[in-house]
């Protein structure tokens, strides 16, 4: 869109004209500088806050490391289940996935096994 009225030059025949454009500049970089601190760096009550985890799904504080290993191997063995059984229906390439998925499972639940014989020895 064209202007009908173009921008009044700037006026240079007053004598403080080049002081007031530099005090211009400067309150335009300090206005630029405050932005940017803010948005870049912002102050404390606008600081992000720690990450809280919900507390919707919360395993007890007091469970003891011996149980909570059993529970993470149990699953750990339905979650190689599931993808055994749904590596039978998939041919090629998204087998193949599965089936490393389900080792990468394993691999976990041996991981699991073995810090569940630390803790509780069966000698």
């Amino acid at each position: 869109m064209d202007k009908l009225i173009p921008d009044p030059p700037f006026n240079t025949t007053t004598p403080n004209a080049e002081a007031l454009r530099t005090e211009e500049l400067l309150k335009d970089r300090e206005a630029i500088k405050r932005a940017l601190n803010y948005y870049l760096d912002p102050p404390a009550p606008y600081a992000p806050t720690p990450r809280r985890p919900s507390t919707m799904y919360m395993i007890a504080p007091n469970m003891d490391t011996e149980s909570l290993l059993a529970q993470a191997c149990e699953s750990l063995a339905s979650a190689s289940v599931l993808a055994s059984d749904f590596a039978t229906h998939l041919i090629g390439p998204q087998r193949n996935t599965v089936l490393a998925i389900q080792q990468i499972i394993m691999l976990a639940e041996l991981a699991v096994n073995r810090a569940l014989d630390n803790v509780d020895p069966q000698v």
